[in-house]
Parts: C-alpha cells; structure tokens; sequence
C-alpha cells in the first residue's frame, strides 16, 4: 500500500489502531531514521493490517458503525505510520490524543541540497535557506524556485545547476508518497482474540515491546476499557505528586493474583477477566490510594521523583491487598518501610526486576514475617550499615540522598530561609530544591571545576546540598558558605543541625571544603544508621540462600556471573584473556566489600556448566579445574591471600556444575599484574562499581584507597 494512501485511509476513517495498542513512543532519532531510510530507498519495515467488519474497542473519537463495512486495524507498524502522518500531515492522527504522543517528533528539518535531517538548530538554519521544515516539503510549500527567492533576498543567486539539484531532492523527499509500505493482512475471518493473538506472535518475535505492554494488549483484548480505567487512576495519581507508567499496573496486578513478577503470560488467558476486574476495582478504589497516604506519612515520601525504584512499591501493594481491607498495625507499617528504606538505597530492583520480584512475593505470600525476611535477603546482598566512604562523589541522584531528605523530613528540618518545613509544600515558588552549600562558582575558581574529574565529583557530591524551598535558593545565589551558614545559624539557631551541617565554623571555609565534607559523610552515615535501626527490630531470620536463589537475584556489585573460566565460547578455542577477567573481578570484589563470582552461569542467570572448561583441561574432571583456577590465583596474589580470603565449592543444578567463588575484603590493596599486547607486565587496580569491575584510574587510586584502606 502507499503511504499516501494509508494516509489518506487514516482521514477518511478507514485505518485504526486498536485500543489494545500503546502510546506513541518513538523519540526523535527514531523519526529521522526513518525518514532517512525513506530518502535513501532503503527497507523500512512493514505493517501488518486485519481487515474485519466486527474490530475490537479502537482509539480515538471515532466509533465504528457496521454500516461501514470492513475497515482496516494496525496491529503492527502504528510507530512508524503514526511519525509518517505527524511528519507529512504536521499534524496529530486523529487515533491519537495530545498526551499519548510521548515524544512529537515533528518539526524535523531537512537541508535541501545534501539532504542531511536534523531537528531545529537556531545556529545553524536561522539564515540558511537551504534548511526547511520536512513537513512544508511534502504538502508543496517549498519549491526550488522558492528557495531561488529566498537565496537573492539575502544577496546571493544560484545557478541553474544548483537549481535543478534542489528541485531533484525535494522531488527525492515528496516521492516519498508514492513508496510502497509493504503489508501484511490478517485473515478477515480471525476473531479479535485470534488477532492479539497475532499481535503478541509478531510482537514477541522482536519488536521492542516489553511484556508488560504485551499482556496490557491482551488485557485489553478481554476488558476492552482496562487501559482507560488504568489511565484514569494514573492521572489521579500523578495530580498527588506519584507518576507511575502502565507497565507498573500490570506488574501490580500480576502480584495481587500469581504473586509473580516474571510470568506476564499469566495474564493473557480469558478466564483472567472476571479476576482482573475485581481486583482493580479494589486497588482503584482502595489499596493504591492507600499505599501512597502511607508512604505519605510513614515514609515521607511526598513525590515518586524521590523514589530511585518505584517497583518496590509493588510487594508493598500486594500485602496491602493480602490483607483484604484490612488496615496494618503500627509493627507492620514500620516493618514495612523499613525494608522499603533499605530496597532503595541498597538498589534492590536495579536489575533483574522480574525474577527478584518473583522470590520478593512469594515471601510476601508465604512468610509470617514478609519484611523480615525481605530486608534479610538485601543483608544477604550487601551490608545494611552505611558507612561514610558511601557518599564520597555521590550526586544527587544517587539513592543516599532521597534517604536523606526522607531523614530530615522525619526529623522536622526547615528552610535555612523562609523557615518552611520540608515536607511537601504549597505553591511552585516554595518547591524544594537541593541547593549547594558552597556554591559551584565558587568551588570551580578553587580547583574544583571540568578540569579534575575527581575534584568536580567532590564540588557536586551531595553531603554538598542542602535542602530549601525554591524561592529561598534564588535568594541565596552565591554567598560564600561560612557567611551563609553563620547568617542562618543566627536566624535559626537549629537549621543547620537539623540537616546535619558541621557546626565547627572552621569547616565553612573554603579552603577547608574536603574536611567539611569528610564531617559531613560521617554525621548522615550516623543519624542515617541509628534512624533506620530505630524505626523497628525485626525478627532474626537464618534460612540459608540456594544458589537458584542466588541467580535469581541477578548480579549485583557483590555477585558476577562469567559463562567460562578459560574458554571462548565464541570461537571455540581456549582464550587466557576470559582467565584475566576472572582475575579481575576477584581483585575487584577483595578491594571493595568483597563479593562472589559464579563460574558456568551467563549474564542472563542461564546456567551453562563448566564442560567447555574442563574439555579444554583435557578431562571431565572437576579436581583439574580447581587446581588450575587455585594456580592461577595463587600466581597472581599469593597463598596468603587465597588461603585466608578465598572460598571455592562447586554446585550441581541438574546435570550442569557451577564454581562459587567467595572473595573476602583484602586487607590491603591488591594490584593486578597483567601484561599488555607488547608482553610488558603493567599494574592495574580494580574496584566494583556497580555490578561490573572497573578499573580506578591512577589519579583516583590514592583518594580510593585511603578510604577504602585507612590503616
């Protein structure tokens, strides 16, 4: 079909996208791709349409009346044929409202003579003829005799050559309309169920919709207004500060029914619509607002945008939704957001969130005490205490400091200006804002701009902020921070203590800038300790982790997964460089908190064996690939470290065996030996960051290890 038809059969009310479809996604480099490909003659993809009489619930205004006959549905290709009609019409589709287009890919600008795309650049296409609006090309606005004029009104003429040039590439961009979009039709005999069917077939073979998009779709197949119902409660949200997306409902709803996180499938069968309903009608009416007045009071958390991972929010929901109508008590709420405290700023869905859900609600479904034993699997992963090292260049997005502000919430701190407290406040002008404390301007004259990367992290850590409403950080500008702080400790004598601000007046001298924030590291890690150790006790927990459990959880910056000891799974040979990954990470794990290392599993937790390895050491034999691995370690850092710090077992899971190996915190640093492609041995230090190993530059390695060594 050509896209000037598709068009035209959009405008006359015979193209629809159906309801079970999602928003407008695309972003602007996708646009320009496209059109780009478009230009060039390259493949673009194509579209798949169901001609039926009897279409499912479709988007837009329009309803469907049987008087018209057959009319097409998109099932596939509505991104590219929505950007198609923004980019050609300038225009919305009439399918589409204004807030389903996430990102309006119009006002994309096309150099006319080297045909280059580029949206609006004021520098660049302010006086330059040459750059047009895409969407004047195609309706027959722009003419090469047009650009001629344009050309002499700034004094310049072009020749006839030039001239023809122009008019062959505009004629290049409006033939665009007659390009065939290939098609492929569902049979007009399909049901609609048959037809999300196809949809979900197509969509799972590769397009990047996620599986919870997938199982809205077939949600929608069954309760055809369950998008709209879950739109309307997410704009109620979001009006009190809590902006979730679709996806979030559907995990939501999958944990109140399966207690699951992985298996979207779950919701895809017919039989799930009399269960869906009931259970949203509870959570629209009652248990979604209720965990937000919670988080509210209990949490003070006033704003998803502080929250690093809302999908910790979803085990939360599901025992509230567990308890059925019932509200918690005190001991449970504490419990609660304890844990919750803790899944922050110990990251705990920053990976694997589907599988780590799984383990996270079957303990919510199973245990007596659910958030005991949810905080005892994140101590398990990493230590619960905070230590000051945390914090050293950590910005403001880092999970820490939303723990911080939700602490000086609690704890009744104010603006060091206007007095007003912290917690969520009325009108834009008395918004929060994490204000430096010694401004940048006056850090960067001090050493501590773009030019040092390590000192730049340090000027915007964030023991650097301080919390204020936004009309008292216009006020403030850049007033040097000794007569700043000394000037509120007048007006305020508590302010500063309050938001945990160093009262030695030496420390608000700029040249003492490190030893304040050094004070300041070490008062939060305090009050930040003792104020989450207090919120509850909870019950000592000891059951052991499985190693499925393990995988499960997904790496971590204390757990790696590496598919191979020795071979190259890639090549099928022996490779000694996947030996100095290996090598790696120990280093890395023993020179940060220490850590573990799978052997036999990919990145994916798919649990592949240990066969390539022990086939490239001659023998299916277990014992050889020890005592290579405990020689290759030994060479490296000696037998005093690997008796005292190393741990090696080895795990069946099926027919398949993995090496564990446990590496303990060095004492001191460990430096890695390798040698670089001229055979020359060079020295190289790593550290986790995250979950991978990277190595710390020798201008950072001293900073690093005085606080990761101190003795």
């Amino acid at each position: 079909m050509k896209i000037s038809t598709i068009l035209e059969k959009i405008d006359e009310n015979q193209l629809f996208i159906p309801a079970f479809q999602r928003e407008y996604v695309w972003k602007r480099d996708d646009a320009k791709q496209l059109i780009d490909s478009l230009i060039k003659e390259y493949p673009t993809g194509t579209m798949l349409t169901w001609e039926t009489a009897n279409p499912p619930e479709l988007k837009g205004p329009h309803k469907y009346d049987q008087k018209q006959g057959a009319v097409r549905v998109l099932l596939d290709g509505q991104q590219r044929i929505t950007t198609l009609y923004m980019l050609m019409r300038g225009q919305i589709p009439p399918y589409y409202t204004t807030p389903e287009i996430m990102n309006d890919t119009r006002g994309l600008y096309v150099n006319i003579e080297t045909l280059e795309l580029s949206y609006y650049m004021k520098t660049k296409m302010e006086n330059n003829p040459l750059w047009q609006n895409i969407s004047d090309v195609f309706q027959g606005k722009i003419s090469a005799f047009d650009l001629q004029s344009k050309f002499a009104e700034i004094g310049k003429n072009i020749t006839m050559d030039e001239l023809k040039r122009l008019n062959e590439n505009i004629n290049a961009i409006t033939r665009i309309r007659d390009r065939d979009f290939p098609e492929q039709t569902v049979p007009v005999r399909a049901s609609i169920r048959e037809a999300i069917y196809i949809f979900y077939k197509v969509n799972a073979s590769g397009v990047a919709l996620t599986d919870a998009e997938l199982a809205l779709a077939q949600i929608s197949g069954y309760w055809p207004q369950a998008r709209d119902r879950f739109k309307a409660k997410l704009a109620a949200l979001e009006q009190e500060g809590f902006v979730f997306k679709l996806d979030f409902i559907v995990y939501v709803l999958l944990g109140c029914l399966y207690h699951l996180g992985s298996d979207m499938r779950k919701l895809h069968g017919e039989d799930n619509n009399e269960k869906i309903r009931s259970t949203w009608e509870r959570l629209d009416k009652q248990v979604l607002d209720y965990v937000v007045n919670l988080m509210r009071s209990n949490a003070y958390v006033d704003h998803t945008h502080e929250i690093s991972s809302p999908y910790a929010l979803v085990p939360i929901i599901v025992f509230c939704f567990d308890k059925n109508g019932k509200h918690l008590t005190d001991t449970e709420i504490r419990k609660m957001m304890k844990w919750f405290y803790y899944s922050q700023v110990r990251s705990r869905y920053v990976s694997q969130l589907p599988q780590k859900l799984d383990r996270d609600l079957r303990t919510v479904a199973e245990s007596e005490q659910p958030f005991d034993d949810l905080l005892r699997v994140i101590a398990e992963e990493s230590r619960l205490e905070i230590m000051p090292f945390e914090f050293v260049g950590r910005a403001i997005q880092h999970p820490l400091f939303s723990l911080v502000r939700w602490y000086l919430k609690s704890q009744g701190a104010f603006c060091f200006t206007t007095g007003i407290s912290l917690r969520k406040n009325m009108g834009s002008k008395y918004q929060l804002e994490n204000d430096h404390i010694f401004p940048y301007s006056k850090l960067k004259d001090a050493g501590y701009g773009f030019g040092n990367r390590v000192k730049y992290a340090l000027a915007q850590e964030l023991t650097n902020r301080a919390i204020l409403t936004q009309v008292a950080n216009r006020t403030k500008s850049d007033t040097n921070a000794a007569d700043y702080l000394a000037a509120v400790k007048s007006k305020f004598p508590k302010a500063l203590d309050l938001q945990c601000i160093p009262q030695e007046e030496s420390l608000w001298q700029i040249e003492n800038y490190e030893q304040f924030l050094e004070e300041r590291r070490k008062i939060l890690a305090d009050h930040l300790n003792a104020f989450l150790e207090n919120i509850t006790a909870t019950e000592e927990s000891v059951a052991p982790v499985t190693l499925e459990e393990m995988i499960t959880e997904g790496e971590s910056d204390e757990l790696e997964f590496k598919s191979t000891l020795r071979w190259d799974i890639n090549a099928g040979e022996v490779n000694k460089k996947i030996e100095e990954v290996i090598l790696k990470t120990v280093a890395a794990f023993a020179n940060s908190r220490g850590g573990t290392l799978l052997i036999g599993v990919d990145d994916e937790g798919g649990v592949l064996g240990l066969e390539h390895d022990y086939f490239s050491l001659g023998d299916v034999d277990r014992d050889k690939f020890e005592l290579h691995l405990r020689n290759l370690l030994n060479q490296q850092f000696g037998a005093v470290f690997i008796t005292s710090k190393i741990q090696i077992v080895f795990h069946e899971v099926g027919d398949k065996e993995v090496c564990q190996i446990d590496v303990a915190p060095a004492k001191d640093p460990l430096i890695l030996k390798l040698r670089d492609k001229n055979g020359q041995l060079i020295e190289k230090f790593y550290a986790r960051s995250g979950n991978s190993s990277q190595e710390i530059p020798l201008s950072e390695m001293n900073a690093y290890i005085k606080e990761r060594f101190p003795s």
